[in-house]
């Protein structure tokens, strides 16, 4: 039973460039506070780093969404997930080393060195697009966006031409103010779309990710339907997703901090670092990292009980002070890599390297051929996404 000194969660960022206050009040006066959630339970929020990378690197707290003390942020949200075949973000040990192991060698850095002819084209053939258009433009409709599902699309085997559907049904799935009845039916036509396309690709595998992984699962008799369309449906709303919106702000923390931007057009290695720190800096899925507690276990001097959720907020803990001096400042050469931005231990982003070398291309390519960008709009006039849960922008309009 909740209560009502009980702080609620999710709360929505006020400031574009900034945690909720809540969130910072709860991190500065205990490492670990009670909270309410939609379902009307209640959950553990960790807040610290140091707090948040031993939760996240313990097999103890469970990742397993079918749980029923697992947290969701989102009115029924689990309740999709129940009778589902768990994808790997739901999975504990020993399923989940054995599941991306299977797929880790599509995102390694010399894999994802492979795709950068290929990123680079794309990124290209889209600033041309730019460059032909007169006037104000949308940045998240003409390379945000398009960026990294062309690419995921490619390395899994989708067809791009349907990127309008699976955008939208994306979006129904992570706002917070989508009814139950639209998420749910967004869900099933997604679950639907990629297991006709997994049936598809049973019958003649192609040279991508989905048609790889049923010819290498077959030989080694561990292949199941099931368990694929799990695969394609996390790696095709996170592979797209997350990087769109990084890119969109990214882009504006770019051009709201010339000096910065300046370093980086003079010297591309700066790049990468920046980029770490742009992470670090928005967090843009600050509470997808959660948890239950499978046993009694103490963290920051707190036990929570077996059975209860936790949510690691990963803003604040990359945003802790003690760790990362003067958070609030956009410091390119903080040298950030130790954020939490990724997720940390076992469950950490199996998609980081492709993430990386997307964000590079494009920012190294977009400033250098159009060195004359700037919004069209002032920053705290734009559309970000303060109803979902994962940060960003609905709309970036620029001009050249």
């Amino acid at each position: 039973m909740t209560t009502t000194e009980n702080p609620v969660l999710p709360v929505a960022r006020t400031c574009p460039f900034a945690p909720p206050e809540q969130y910072t009040r709860m991190r500065e006066n205990q490492a670990v506070t009670r909270v309410s959630i939609p379902d009307g339970k209640h959950a553990w929020v960790v807040t610290r780093h140091e707090d948040a990378r031993r939760v996240l690197n313990d097999r103890r707290f469970s990742s397993d969404r079918s749980k029923d003390g697992f947290p969701s942020l989102v009115a029924g949200g689990n309740v999709f997930r129940k009778n589902q075949e768990p994808s790997l973000i739901s999975m504990d040990a020993p399923e989940h080393g054995a599941a991306r192991k299977s797929v880790l060698g599509e995102f390694t850095v010399k894999r994802v060195d492979a795709l950068r002819p290929r990123i680079q084209e794309i990124v290209d053939g889209l600033i041309d697009d730019i460059l032909a258009r007169d006037g104000e433009i949308d940045l998240v409709e003409m390379l945000s966006l398009p960026v990294p599902s062309l690419v995921i699309c490619e390395l899994l085997g989708v067809p791009y031409e349907d990127h309008d559907f699976f955008q939208e049904n994306t979006k129904q799935l992570i706002r917070r103010d989508t009814e139950q009845e639209d998420r749910r039916n967004a869900f099933e036509q997604l679950r639907t779309y990629l297991s006709d396309l997994v049936t598809a690709k049973e019958a003649d595998p192609g040279d991508d990710l989905l048609g790889r992984q049923i010819v290498k699962l077959r030989a080694e008799g561990t292949y199941r339907h099931a368990a694929l369309v799990s695969m394609s449906f996390l790696l095709l709303l996170a592979g797209h997703e997350t990087t769109a919106n990084m890119i969109s702000l990214g882009t504006v923390a770019l051009l709201e901090n010339p000096n910065q931007l300046a370093k980086i057009q003079a010297d591309p290695g700066r790049t990468l670092p920046a980029i770490e720190e742009m992470l670090r800096y928005f967090t843009i899925v600050d509470t997808a990292t959660s948890r239950v507690a499978t046993e009694d276990l103490e963290v920051g001097g707190t036990t929570i009980p077996a059975g209860d959720g936790v949510i690691v907020l990963g803003y604040t803990a990359n945003w802790d002070p003690d760790v990362f001096t003067s958070p609030e400042q956009l410091d390119f050469e903080r040298g950030a890599r130790h954020h939490v931005a990724f997720g940390f231990g076992p469950h950490q982003c199996l998609g980081q390297n492709l993430a990386r070398a997307e964000l590079q291309i494009v920012f190294d390519t977009l400033f250098r051929r159009i060195p004359t960008l700037k919004l069209a709009k002032p920053v705290d006039d734009l559309a970000f996404k303060v109803d979902a849960s994962v940060y960003g922008l609905y709309e970036l309009p620029v001009t050249r």
